[in-house]
Parts: C-alpha cells; structure tokens; sequence
C-alpha cells in the first residue's frame, strides 16, 4: 500500500494499534459536543415546561378547609420543631418564581413595607395565613429573593422566624 492510500483510509495502523485520523477524531468530539447541547436543550426543555406547570398551579389558590389547615398546621409544626432542635430560629415555609409577584419581586428585593401586596396566587396565601393565624403568637415573617440567575431577581422564599 503506497503511503498516499495509507492516509486516506479513516483508520490509519500503527503498529498493532488502530488510530482514528485527525478529521475522524475532530468529528467525533464534534458528535459529542453537538450530544451534549441536544441534551442540555432536552433538559432546559423539561425544567421549563415543569417550571410553568409550577407557576400555573401556584397561581391557583387552595380551598383552606378545616382539614387542610390543620393539615399545614401539623406540617408547620414538624418543620419548626425540627429546626428548632437543630438550634434555628427560622424555616424557609415556601419558595416560588418571582413571576407570581406583580411586580416580579421588586418590592421584595428592595424590602418595601408593601410587599406583601405584590402576592398573588398561594404565596399570598401564605400570606393571609401568617397575618391571621401566626402573627398574633409573634411569628415573623420575611420574604427574600434567593436566586439571582444572570445576576436578575428569581425565586423568593418565604422564612418564618420566631428569633
């Protein structure tokens, strides 16, 4: 074989070792490269789709019948006695997007007093329950933005303290 036909097979022996060309392996880590972002569209796909599946249920408030209260009462209560024998003195109750705020979180990040007015859907709820039910035993409760992607304001958590 001359050495012009040796190199233009794909697969060029060495020895006892076959190696891909350098136009082979290019085309391979390329496959690979172009497997990944089809991948990591898949997955940004199925976050968003989840993501708005959450939004559009949060959007949607909760018949708070006598059982369901109790319910979240129960649960509460698990939550703060377990961090409370871990020594903390706060839980973070809820956490949304920050699209379920009129104003997508602004009030909040700038710790207006109206806050609480921006609220819409079950984080409102929330809310109404904290202010009728859990600040009269001198509960406190505080909103934040805790996630910043792309530097912008994202999710918010609701914390309930009693430091």
């Amino acid at each position: 074989m001359s050495d012009s036909t040796a190199q233009s097979h794909t697969h060029v022996a060495l020895g006892d070792e076959t190696f891909m060309s350098a136009d082979d392996l290019r085309d391979y880590m390329h496959e690979i490269e172009q497997s990944k972002l089809s991948k990591e569209i898949s997955a940004m796909d199925r976050a968003d789709k989840a993501r708005a599946e959450l939004i559009k249920t949060l959007s949607q408030r909760v018949d708070l019948t006598q059982e369901r209260l109790h319910e979240i009462a129960q649960n509460l209560q698990t939550k703060m006695r377990l961090a409370a024998q871990r020594g903390e003195t706060e839980i973070m109750v809820m956490r949304f997007p920050n699209v379920l705020c009129t104003d997508k979180g602004r009030a909040i990040n700038n710790a207006e007093e109206g806050w609480p007015d921006s609220l819409t859907g079950r984080p409102r709820q929330a809310y109404e329950l904290w202010r009728d039910h859990l600040r009269e035993g001198h509960y406190k409760l505080k909103a934040m933005i805790i996630d910043w992607p792309n530097g912008m304001p994202g999710d918010v958590g609701l914390f309930l303290s009693w430091a």
